[in-house]
């Protein structure tokens, strides 16, 4: 078996020694489609999970879904969302569900306990058991019925990937990064929906267009621009308190489009104009080789790429020192290591 050509991205340590490693790949792309940074494999072939979720939706607002339910940019940024399931998460996404004719009932994405854990440990201490709404991807979910409805196509089987719904999202999903539709591989996701995988440099640029639509035909750019205000106006709605893609969004102020993937994957898309006066839209894909299941990596990773880059400055960083290159602390709050970016990324613009 061949694997991928991945690096070292962050090293953790022990006093002096390294005790362990997070290998992994970046792509960033402009978009033209030209490879600009990479670091590790920029072909490699991988699920980006959740951070295709921007492109799923994309078909909706596209077809005119926004205007026909009534959908404000707080519905549209939950159905590009994988959010923490909080009270108010559940109450957009049943908004959403009344305005298109459904019910929670008919969403196949399955139910857990919320990301948030302050309302996760309450709904443990009373009973209260989790439904759909509750799920990360109950946004997701959501935007694919109002698809079904808004095209007269049945709801039962929305998740099929041959229902004319999951077609359509692999079409676009395809033309946005420039690959071929036939060579997407598909798979089933955490929430039972499709998934489908491409390469990194070609998710890369689905973000680049998604952030400089320019070129692309005019109703798919300007549903591209709904989508990105949507995801900078209400970045609570992406994920939530404490999480990196509502932190970085709230942070670049409308510059920075991010959405996270389960197994240690990221998408990011930064505006024109985001790294100063005349720069040009970028796009970033990346994947932490392990899955990320500590959930130590791919946060480090994110903001110090863009801080090498020149995406944040020191002040972000310091806004979510939580998150970002840290020590690492004993049970005393002892700091005995670092967690320590150990990659550079090299612009080519």
């Amino acid at each position: 078996m061949t694997y991928p050509l991945h690096v070292p991205l962050l090293e953790v340590t022990r006093g002096d020694v390294v005790e362990s490693l997070h290998f992994g790949s970046i792509a960033v792309v402009d978009a033209t489609g030209r490879l600009v940074a990479s670091v590790g494999d920029a072909d490699l072939f991988m699920y980006p999970r959740s951070s295709a979720k921007p492109f799923q939706t994309l078909p909706l607002v596209e077809m005119g879904g926004v205007e026909h339910f009534g959908l404000t940019e707080r519905e549209l940024a939950l159905t590009c969302a994988s959010h923490s399931g909080t009270d108010d998460h559940v109450q957009v996404a049943a908004s959403i569900q009344k305005k298109i004719g459904v019910t929670e009932n008919q969403l196949l994405c399955g139910a857990h306990y919320p990301y948030y854990e302050p309302r996760a440990r309450e709904m443990m201490r009373t009973g209260e058991v989790p439904t759909p709404n509750r799920n990360n991807c109950s946004g997701k979910h959501s935007g694919m019925l109002a698809q079904c409805q808004l095209r007269g196509l049945p709801t039962e089987d929305y998740i099929n990937p041959q229902h004319p719904v999951q077609q359509t999202i692999f079409r676009t999903f395809a033309e946005m990064c420039d690959y071929p539709v036939e060579k997407l591989a598909i798979g089933m996701d955490g929430c039972s929906a499709p998934v489908f995988a491409a390469p990194l440099r070609n998710v890369a640029l689905a973000y680049a267009r998604l952030c400089d639509p320019i070129g692309l035909a005019d109703g798919r750019a300007a549903a591209c621009r709904k989508i990105v205000r949507a995801m900078t106006q209400h970045p609570d709605m992406v994920a939530g308190p404490e999480r990196f893609d509502t932190l970085v969004m709230q942070r670049g102020a409308g510059r920075i489009v991010a959405k996270a993937g389960a197994e240690g994957y990221q998408g990011i898309g930064l505006m024109p104009g985001a790294l100063g006066p005349g720069s040009p839209a970028l796009g970033i894909a990346f994947k932490i080789a392990d899955g990320d299941q500590g959930q130590r990596a791919r946060t480090i990773v994110a903001i110090e790429l863009l801080r090498q880059i020149g995406a944040i400055g020191e002040e972000d960083v310091a806004a979510m020192d939580f998150l970002a290159a840290r020590p690492v602390r004993n049970w005393r709050k002892f700091a005995v290591g670092q967690h320590r970016p150990v990659f550079e990324l090299r612009l080519n613009l």
